[in-house]
């Protein structure tokens, strides 16, 4: 019976192409943010659909995770986040102050975001799988 470890592949990506998607993920977020000549879905769930998949490519980029491992790492991190708003102790709520922690951590749970990150984990996993089956 063979017990070695098989070192985890890493996944090399080409920077050209990743770091001007990410770009674009995060001025398509920020936009929904600062804005209300969009329709009131897209200024309600777009800019968490966006958040979530720029984690995705995140986990992608840095760590060169497989697409599937990816996937895994940035649900429960951002389900894990999402949870977090259910509490509120003072140096949580302190950190909230920052609109740059505000926009990371947020402030009230809502189930739907759970099903939001879903949606943007997943689009970002197919277009990763598809990125990557091109090269």
């Amino acid at each position: 019976m063979n017990t070695t470890i098989q070192p985890s592949t890493k996944v090399n990506r080409d920077l050209k192409l990743y770091i001007p998607l990410l770009l674009l993920i995060f001025a398509l977020g920020s936009s929904t943010r600062m804005t209300t000549n969009l329709p009131w879905w897209v200024i309600q769930y777009a800019g968490d659909f966006l958040w979530a998949m720029m984690v995705f490519f995140l986990y992608c980029l840095v760590f060169r995770l497989e697409t599937g491992k990816a996937l895994l790492i940035a649900l429960v991190t951002t389900y894990l986040i999402e949870i977090t708003q259910l509490f509120h102790p003072p140096w949580l709520e302190t950190l909230r102050s920052y609109k740059l922690f505000a926009l990371i951590f947020g402030y009230s749970f809502l189930w739907v975001d759970i099903l939001i990150y879903t949606l943007g984990i997943s689009l970002g996993a197919l277009i990763d799988r598809l990125i990557l089956m091109r090269r």
